[in-house]
C-alpha cells in the first residue's frame, strides 16, 4: 500500500488544494492531507479552523485523511510509513521552491521521495495570499473557494471590521 502525504499551511484551503488532493487520491492509496502548524507564521486561520475546514471538503475520498502537524514533514512521513510527498505546483516560481524544498527533504530522508503534481490551467492563478487579500477588501473570491471556505473568510473579516 502507498501512502502520499500532501501538506501545506492551507490558509485556507482553495478548489486549487482540493484538485490536488482529488488527482492524488486517484494515484496513491492512501492520502494524508497535513496541515502545517508553523507559530512562525501567521495564519489567518488556526490550525483547527484549517483542519476542520479541509476534513470536511475531503468527505468525499474514501481513501484521504487529515491531520496536523508540528515538526518537519519528513518527519511526519517517517512516522506514518509514507514515501512520498505530494506538492502541487502553479508556475516556475512555486516550482523552483518546491524543487528546493524537495532537495532538502531528501537529504534529511532519502527514502522519501517528492512528486510535483502541476495545477490545472483554471487554477493557476488560485493563490491562499491573493484570495485573503481580495476578501479582505470585499471581492469576489466565489471562484476560488469552496462555500464553507468562502462563509468562514466572510466571518473572518465581517469580524475583523
Amino acid at each position: 500500500m502507498t501512502t502520499a502525504v500532501f501538506p501545506g499551511s492551507f490558509d485556507p484551503p482553495t478548489y486549487g488544494h482540493l484538485n490536488i488532493i482529488e488527482r492524488a487520491s486517484k494515484l496513491f492509496d492512501q492520502v494524508d492531507v497535513v496541515v502545517a502548524v508553523n507559530p512562525g507564521k501567521k495564519c489567518l486561520f488556526d490550525a483547527e479552523e484549517r483542519t476542520s475546514m479541509i476534513k470536511t471538503l475531503v468527505e468525499p475520498f474514501q481513501n484521504v485523511t487529515v491531520h496536523s502537524w508540528d515538526k518537519l514533514i519528513v518527519q511526519y512521513a517517517e512516522q506514518s510509513g509514507a514515501k512520498v510527498l505530494i506538492r502541487g505546483i502553479r508556475n516556475a516560481n512555486d516550482f523552483g521552491y518546491e524543487f528546493d524544498l524537495s532537495l532538502m527533504n531528501h537529504n534529511l530522508n532519502s527514502n522519501i521521495e517528492t512528486l510535483f503534481i502541476p495545477t490545472e490551467t483554471r487554477f493557476v492563478l488560485v493563490k491562499s495570499s491573493s484570495i485573503k487579500e481580495l476578501a479582505q477588501f470585499g471581492g469576489d473570491v466565489s471562484g476560488m473557494v469552496p462555500p464553507i471556505v468562502l462563509e468562514a473568510l466572510k466571518k473572518k473579516y465581517n469580524d475583523k471590521n
